[in-house]
């Protein structure tokens, strides 16, 4: 049975993005151990377990987690054919977005923390010549893009765009620094979008909840998301309660 992998403006913040001129494909997979398999290597360390996405939205229902927990699986055990899925679906998403006049944009990570950078599969090109490749070396053409909690990560192919994910958890604050030092785009969850400071951490704070665009969104910067499902009751330290004692300047 062929699985699907991604899915299209199924998010309701990626559908603002086609107001935009963009259509999103996003993949989602069970997240964290859920699959047998860490795919969230961070998110014990950053404490953001109970408060995944992974249960917002359409997350809830009971056919919803069993396609993610396959395709986590999929990847599992037979990552080649996963990835040779995964490229028929952006070729979709292709075909799909140039009817309607849009730009694709693929969100890999959409509840994993996959280093996709680093994965390599064999493809078959039309002169019958194999190599492998990265699913960026196949698509130079698309925008990728992801939230990320793992602040080492290297070698990113320019038309793969990372956004670190803060978590006020006191055993990530080393990462957090990590990655505010080599100059990345820090996303922060607040818990009411009605008290946003103008800075955090000494970095400006954009509104991140208008659309899922990331990539055109200034490096250097706080981007805020709002607390969502599961995350509205999390008290670990990734959701922040947005008061004047957590605006801070980082020496």
């Amino acid at each position: 049975m062929t699985t699907k992998l991604l899915s299209i403006d199924t998010n309701a913040k990626t559908v603002k993005g086609q107001k935009y001129g963009f259509m999103t494909g996003i993949l989602y997979m069970s997240p964290s151990d859920l699959s047998g398999v860490n795919l969230c290597p961070m998110a014990k360390t950053a404490g953001c377990i109970d408060a995944c996405l992974n249960m917002a939205g359409r997350g809830v229902f009971n056919n919803v987690q069993a396609a993610r927990l396959r395709k986590a699986k999929l990847f599992n055990t037979d990552p080649q054919a996963f990835m040779l899925q995964l490229v028929k679906d952006i070729e979709a998403l292709e075909r799909k977005a140039l009817k309607l006049g849009l730009t694709p944009l693929v969100r890999l990570n959409g509840t994993s923390d996959i280093r996709w950078e680093n994965i390599k599969f064999e493809y078959e090109f039309m002169h019958g010549k194999k190599r492998d490749v990265t699913i960026f070396d196949l698509f130079p053409e698309i925008q990728f893009y992801d939230y990320t909690k793992i602040s080492n990560r290297k070698d990113i192919p320019a038309n793969y765009d990372l956004t670190f994910s803060y978590s006020g958890v006191k055993a990530y604050y080393s990462h957090v620094l990590k990655a505010i030092a080599r100059g990345l785009r820090v996303a922060v969850v607040f818990r009411d979008k009605n008290k946003l400071p103008n800075q955090f951490m000494g970095l400006p704070v954009v509104n991140g909840d208008n659309s899922d665009i990331r990539h055109l969104d200034p490096a250097r910067a706080v981007v805020a998301l709002y607390a969502k499902g599961r995350a509205r009751k999390d008290q670990s330290g990734f959701v922040v309660d947005s008061y004047p004692q957590f605006t801070f300047t980082v020496a």
